[in-house]
């Protein structure tokens, strides 16, 4: 479920973004971008922490020909930050149900390139072998799109065949940023909320016959300005391996309550110089997300 865990990439959001000087070979092409810039975009990703997300969710799943719907509640919070073996220093969020697949941590850092997810505990093979990834970009553009990541020939984690032997797969996944519009949810309702659409495509490749069975995650999620994440959608399609018709999941989360703590004062400092991840570094787009839990999350997404 590598789709679902950038969906909790609702971090982010105390300060504003420095340092976005004019380049001298600014032209009316970047003049037009600009002016599509969403201001402050740091503020859509609030991580300051004691803050909390209280979501209440629907999930419907199964074989095409036997769907069966569930409900479920989830609570994100930040919890605090964790210095990660040889590497930066992340926010930790802590999800007591996310996707309904039960309590994890998943760890994010924000710097002024954007949020680079890092992992979650409980985490999956798979997602052992994509991350860090990159799930938002800063300044965010409307119809601003980028590849996260792109992935040949690793290790699915999991025999879906049954033969014994995991299948290895092939994983891509692109982030674009739709738009702004109003949204509504049990907590209310978010004017210029921003809309963003995540999608993965997975090939993965049966070690017991000379087949691929083709997946998809697509999630599209909104946030709003100072309060971070307020709903997400997220389709799950698995085709059909052997007799069956196939696989689909549905998931929705949308946000009754928040409680969103002030950020402490930066005294001037601007955002975090990026580190590994730029956002215009194509080197660094060994991205990638199952979000199911909250998208493909990485699930575990």
């Amino acid at each position: 479920m590598i789709v679902q865990h950038w969906i909790r990439s609702t971090l982010v959001g105390m300060g504003i973004l420095g340092c976005m000087g004019i380049l001298p070979d600014y032209d009316d092409t970047s003049a037009a971008r600009a002016a599509d810039s969403i201001g402050q975009s740091v503020d859509y990703f609030p991580d300051t922490i004691g803050t909390r997300w209280q979501y209440r969710g629907q999930i419907s799943e199964g074989p095409l020909q036997t769907i069966e719907n569930k409900y479920f509640s989830n609570v994100s919070s930040v919890t605090g930050t964790r210095t990660l073996k040889g590497g930066p220093t992340v926010s930790v969020f802590h999800d007591t149900n996310p996707g309904n697949h039960g309590p994890s941590d998943s760890f994010y850092r924000r710097d002024a390139a954007g949020i680079v997810y890092y992992g979650s505990e409980p985490g999956t093979p798979l997602e052992k072998q994509l991350v860090p990834y990159q799930i938002i970009r800063f300044p965010m553009t409307l119809s601003q799109s980028f590849q996260q990541f792109n992935r040949a020939d690793i290790d699915f984690g999991s025999d879906i065949d049954g033969d014994g032997t995991n299948e290895h797969v092939d994983v891509e996944g692109h982030s674009t940023v739709l738009g702004q519009e109003s949204i509504t949810v049990p907590a209310g309702t978010y004017a210029d909320a921003i809309r963003v659409e995540a999608r993965m495509t997975l090939r993965i490749r049966l070690s017991s016959i000379d087949r691929t069975a083709v997946g998809t995650d697509v999630m599209t999620a909104w946030f709003a300005k100072g309060v971070g994440l307020v709903k997400y959608i997220e389709r799950q399609e698995l085709a059909a391996l052997k007799d069956d018709r196939g696989n689909i999941t549905d998931i929705t989360e949308e946000l009754e309550a928040v409680e969103v703590k002030s950020a402490p004062t930066l005294q001037g400092r601007s955002e975090s110089a990026p580190q590994g991840l730029f956002a215009d570094d194509t080197r660094g787009h060994e991205l990638f997300q199952v979000l199911f839990s909250t998208g493909l999350r990485a699930h575990p997404r």
